[in-house]
């Protein structure tokens, strides 16, 4: 059983049924048990924008257990503060999936509570969270502009009172986010990569990976996820908490990743947003695969264009081919030179542009 498995494509159902199925969580599951699945609603704005989980993948989850005989299952979720969790509910597709499957939608802000202690901090939970038989966690990757990133970790948000959520950001965020984390425990954690916002929360600034990736380790996902926008692990403090705190290990050299369909990885689709076409004005782009050129633009905002002179190669239309500057991913090996994979991490980017 790998620790990570990766989806790539863009038929997101589909995606995230296989990524079950090829990590068997049939196995895990009982017809009696009472699934709660928890998607990162935090606006009420539509997945395409960057900021909230598509409802497609959340289906692929249904779909999923009630194919294995789980019928009773709840959506639970609380938007941030000052936003409303039942228009988010409407706006992202998640009405649509209560009438079509006759699930049950809970609103975490008005669920009841109850305390428990973490890491010497007293935390107040929703009481529904706690209760679930078995816990799916379905976050964003993306950027966060007061945490850098936000995923596994950081979406547990969601399951405390708002109350709570205000509390979280007088103690600095991290270090409560890290002792939620030490004590609220998912059994499965699917990440959505599809296009998570390149900076903030909101959303407004998608950057189109087109992936889904599985785990059960929520630091281990964050760290990779950190690592794939550019980030060193430990630059991430709710990260570096986390895994003091027992809550997870960090992604390595080690970690055993299996990948489906990563001969199939979409084509890149240049972004709407303006921050990403500023980016990309730093690109030369043929044939990009949506997960290269996701990396390199996370890169690019992370480190800066760091004087470059001339426009970063990448893409499958220099493959085989030898060309002056650099590249990025292993279709441009002919550059004078690039930095190897299929995709490269972002952090493996910056690293390699600091190093010339």
């Amino acid at each position: 059983m790998a620790d990570i498995y990766i989806n790539y494509g863009t038929h997101m159902q589909d995606m995230t049924y296989a990524l079950m199925e090829a990590a068997d969580i049939a196995a895990e599951l009982r017809p009696d048990m009472r699934v709660c699945i928890k998607p990162n609603l935090v606006v009420a704005r539509p997945a395409d924008g960057g900021a909230t989980t598509h409802p497609e993948i959340v289906e692929g989850i249904i779909r999923y257990l009630r194919d294995n005989g789980v019928k009773n299952i709840i959506i639970a979720e609380g938007s941030w503060v000052g936003d409303s969790t039942k228009r988010a509910w409407k706006t992202c597709g998640y009405s649509a999936l209560r009438d079509k499957y006759n699930v049950e939608l809970l609103d975490t802000k008005d669920d009841s509570v109850e305390k428990r202690k973490s890491q010497g901090i007293e935390l107040t939970l929703c009481r529904s969270i706690l209760n679930a038989d078995y816990l799916i966690n379905v976050p964003v990757l993306k950027g966060h502009c007061q945490t850098d990133m936000t995923c596994c970790l950081k979406s547990l948000k969601g399951c405390i009172p708002d109350s709570e959520k205000r509390r979280f950001h007088t103690m600095g965020l991290h270090k409560p986010i890290a002792a939620l984390a030490a004590v609220l425990k998912p059994n499965l954690h699917i990440v959505d990569s599809i296009c998570g916002d390149l900076s903030f929360e909101e959303g407004g600034n998608p950057i189109e990976s087109n992936r889904i990736l599985l785990g059960r380790d929520p630091v281990l996902l964050d760290s990779y996820g950190a690592q794939l926008m550019g980030y060193h692990p430990d630059e991430i403090d709710h990260l570096f908490h986390a895994k003091a705190y027992g809550a997870g290990q960090y992604a390595d050299d080690n970690t055993d990743i299996s990948e489906l369909n990563a001969d199939r990885r979409p084509k890149t689709v240049l972004q709407r947003s303006s921050q990403a076409k500023r980016l990309g004005q730093f690109v030369n782009e043929d044939g990009a695969c949506s997960a290269c050129y996701a990396a390199l633009i996370f890169a690019l905002n992370k480190a800066g264009n760091m004087g470059l002179r001339n426009r970063i190669n990448i893409g499958q239309g220099f493959k085989g081919k030898t060309c002056a500057g650099i590249g990025v991913g292993n279709c441009t090996a002919g550059c004078d030179a690039h930095v190897a994979g299929c995709p490269p991490k972002a952090v493996e980017i910056v690293d390699f542009l600091r190093s010339l």
